[in-house]
């Protein structure tokens, strides 16, 4: 289920008062656990470091992600591909 609209977007405090500290020059990665963080206006042109649950993915947040969580841009899952017989032979003949 959704957030309800009359509570607004769900936005940790502390994330934005890191990134009101920076210089918007800066280059630094900042260090969030906090997936479920929706992306706002004032993280465009940041690099966000989001843990995956083993180690922090750099994102570097642009316009279009506003209003996306954190946890979208870092998969927790890494896709190595399917076995079998069929999965052999055609890596074979690439």
């Amino acid at each position: 289920m959704s957030r309800s609209l009359k509570k607004g977007p769900y936005i940790n405090l502390r994330i934005i008062k890191k990134i009101q500290a920076l210089k918007p020059e800066d280059k630094t990665v900042i260090k969030v656990w906090d997936r479920a963080c929706a992306i706002t206006p004032e993280m465009v042109g940041f690099t966000i470091g989001v843990h995956n649950g083993r180690t922090h993915v750099p994102v570097y947040i642009v316009e279009n992600m506003v209003g996306h969580k954190l946890g979208e841009f870092s998969p927790t899952r890494k896709f190595i591909g399917h076995g079998g017989k069929m999965a052999k032979t055609q890596e074979k003949g690439k």
